[in-house]
């Protein structure tokens, strides 16, 4: 008896999942009401076929993720999808006309070209049946994604071949005040700022060593490391935010903090430093000449990110997206395709490829169990500043401009190559082993973005 009356409610159960899936996944075209206006048409499509059921963090487990066997893979996707990407600031965005990320737009324009969403596991449910893209819908998207990416993110140097890439070629330079960056270059190279006398910006971030200094931790103060790897200063100005974990909005910002850590370069405050600094009456008569209120922190810091600006670093690839064709050889150009196949220009976007957004690190996997060595606090990444769970583990992702010299890689320091680095990419943000002879291509094409400053080749 009670054999048939679980077996009755089993089956009045998928009656109700099978009847709820077929009103669910019929068709809508909810989005053609917005004709006139293709950000809401966006925000519209992603709303109709559930991408926010997965890709919100207001997402929550549906009734029948209690069901059994059901129930585990919708919990799997809905955590990996909210790893992945929330979608509610875009589509909210979109709605409200305001500024859309590259890298949410990257994203959207990757699914809608590889028809990698939803994934399987997420279809076979009778839930979820139904609910796809369709034809139009992803022409809707495409073509938003052009539009849009023309409109507010092509590089004025592109050519017209180029300007739907999701990588762009650098400006040619950024506007600056030749006063302000000689005084910040004298700045950034000058050990005064430190406690002891002994450290500068240009120890952990040599100009000669590709904007870092190659150690898995900086050497600061009296001996002491820090606990994140140093991300380089080149090109740093096109950052959308500061350090790993985005805690400075700017350079300005970030000029300020390495000078009063305490591991770092150790100085008990700026006022000490502008004492320190105005000792030397050469060095105080020019400064003032620039900035009349004389020597502070907003006046140092402000030098030093306008010489920091300069920082950009033309490559061989950009030369290949403003129009030369020469500029690369075909093998190169095969491993950008690569590089764009493996979706990792969902992330690394626009014209510092990277830099403008904060990626959660493990989608696919648990990468801190792979690295078997505990966690720390900078592992927390993105926690650190904002405090909110969702949070831990996220890192702004680094630029792939001068790659090849700015190793040790990620945010901890442990990865020495670059090989070893897309490997480790490929498994825990892209949940697949890439073949060696793709890892190969990749190389080749990622070897171009390696740029020259001041007309001379990065070493």
């Amino acid at each position: 008896m009670r054999k048939k009356n679980w077996l009755t409610i089993i089956l009045g159960l998928v009656f109700v999942v099978l009847i709820v899936s077929f009103i669910m996944g019929w068709p809508t075209s909810e989005y053609k009401k917005y004709a006139d206006n293709e950000a809401k048409q966006v925000a519209s499509i992603l709303k109709e076929n559930g991408c926010l059921d997965c890709h919100s963090e207001q997402a929550s487990v549906p009734f029948y993720g209690k069901i059994p066997v059901i129930g585990p893979i919708v919990k799997a996707d809905i955590k990996e999808g909210i790893e992945y990407v929330d979608l509610t600031p875009l589509c909210d965005a979109l709605e409200n006309g305001s500024p859309v990320t590259e890298v949410d737009m990257a994203k959207v324009e990757n699914t809608a070209l590889s028809g990698s969403m939803p994934p399987k596991q997420y279809s076979y449910i009778p839930i979820h049946w139904g609910q796809k893209l369709s034809s139009d819908e992803k022409t809707v998207l495409i073509n938003w994604v052009k539009n849009f990416r023309q409109e507010h993110f092509t590089s004025p140097t592109v050519s017209e071949e180029f300007a739907n890439e999701p990588l762009q070629p650098l400006f040619e330079f950024i506007p600056t005040d030749s006063a302000k960056v000689a005084l910040g270059f004298a700045l950034y190279h000058d050990t005064r700022l430190s406690g002891d006398n002994t450290i500068s910006c240009a120890t952990c971030h040599g100009l000669n060593t590709g904007g870092v200094d190659r150690l898995q931790f900086s050497k600061g103060i009296q001996g002491q490391f820090g606990g994140v790897n140093p991300p380089t200063v080149y090109n740093a100005a096109l950052n959308f935010a500061q350090f790993w974990d985005g805690r400075a909005a700017n350079l300005q910002e970030q000029a300020a903090g390495p000078p009063l850590n305490p591991v770092e370069m150790g100085s008990a405050s700026f006022d000490d430093i502008s004492a320190a600094l105005s000792v030397d009456k050469v060095f105080n008569a020019e400064f003032i000449k620039v900035y009349p209120d004389g020597l502070n922190q907003a006046n140092i810091t402000d030098a030093i990110a306008e010489f920091e600006k300069t920082l950009l670093t033309p490559c061989r690839f950009d030369e290949y997206l403003r129009g030369d064709k020469n500029a690369l050889t075909a093998e190169e150009i095969e491993g950008y395709q690569v590089f764009k196949d493996n979706k990792c220009a969902t992330c690394h976007v626009g014209m510092n490829i990277g830099g403008q957004s904060y990626e959660y690190f493990g989608v696919k996997a648990d990468y801190f169990n792979f690295r078997g060595t505990g966690l720390t606090d900078g592992d927390n990444g993105r926690f650190a500043v904002t405090g909110k769970e969702s949070d831990r583990h996220k890192f702004k992702t680094p630029t792939l401009r001068n790659v090849m010299l700015t190793y040790p890689y990620m945010h901890d320091g442990t990865v020495n190559s670059v090989e070893e680095a897309i490997q480790i990419m490929g498994e825990y943000q892209g949940g697949k082993a890439i073949p060696q002879t793709e890892v190969s291509k990749m190389i080749a094409f990622i070897k171009t973005l390696t740029g020259t400053y001041k007309g001379e080749l990065l070493q």
